[in-house]
């Protein structure tokens, strides 16, 4: 029987159900028009705000970005990017549930430095436990450490992020056998976050059975943002399928695409 994704296929984050498994990044677009067509086309129902340089309601008369992305249709997910300290990620997070009427649902990234943007996974860990206790569901940006992984997970966090590759770097999945350990070990959905160029980076994270893929550069640093948009919808939902049908056994020699019984001559 096929296993091919259907209306049912939907996965879960604490406690809300989603269809689509891409979520995407607001910044980067040349204006909020952009930015609009964009996560449209992509069909993201989760989208991911950087509190501290983005509007949302945080500078009255300013252009808010929740004009263009309404809160009542798309899931606002607030995240700290910019964040090199527990402390900061911890107050940006508190703030952004001030602003948004008590949403608890946050991505934490605390970074370690400006060069690499990879994770100060010590500073992630304290800053994780803190807001779990506080009461907000943590999906959470970290490095492709299966350990890692696990302890974030026992800490409470809904959601693990691991990195593919450095944060707008677009170089694709570098270690996909990580990866691939994360996702078998890990109780909660796993979502690639970071380094995705193009549609088949985005396919190969779902082939390798991650529950979604989280981008921002790639589709908005593309030459049409808006296409590039609907390419990685479709990668997505591809990678699933090839995800759930089972890719055939790799070989190392030939094997004949046609029987070879029941020849005529």
């Amino acid at each position: 029987m096929s296993q091919a994704p259907t209306h049912s296929d939907r996965f879960t984050i604490a406690g809300q159900e989603f269809s689509s498994r891409l979520l995407v990044g607001t910044g980067k677009y040349k204006d909020l028009a952009e930015t609009a067509r964009a996560i449209e086309a992509s069909g993201a129902e989760i989208v991911t705000v950087a509190v501290r340089r983005t509007n949302i309601g945080q500078t009255p008369g300013e252009p808010n970005i929740l004009d263009v992305l309404p809160p009542e249709r798309y899931t606002i997910l607030p995240n700290t990017a910019g964040c090199y300290d527990a402390e900061t990620a911890v107050r940006t997070c508190r703030l952004a549930r001030e602003l948004l009427d008590g949403h608890n649902l946050v991505k934490l990234e605390v970074l370690g430095d400006e060069k690499t943007l990879f994770p100060d996974v010590i500073a992630t860990l304290a800053a994780a436990e803190i807001l779990v206790k506080d009461g907000f569901d943590v999906m959470v940006y970290t490095n492709d450490d299966p350990i890692i992984a696990r302890r974030l997970e026992e800490l409470g966090c809904v959601a693990i992020m691991p990195l593919a590759a450095p944060i707008g770097s677009g170089l694709g999945v570098r270690n996909p056998l990580n990866i691939l350990t994360i996702v078998e070990n890990a109780r909660v959905p796993v979502l690639v976050d970071a380094g995705v160029g193009t549609a088949s980076d985005a396919a190969i994270a779902m082939e390798l059975g991650c529950d979604g893929v989280l981008m921002n550069t790639a589709i908005a640093a593309a030459r049409d943002p808006v296409l590039m948009a609907g390419a990685m919808r479709k990668a997505i939902e591809a990678g699933r399928e090839a995800y759930l049908a089972g890719r055939m056994a790799p070989k190392r020699f030939a094997s004949a695409s046609s029987p070879m019984t029941g020849l005529f001559f």
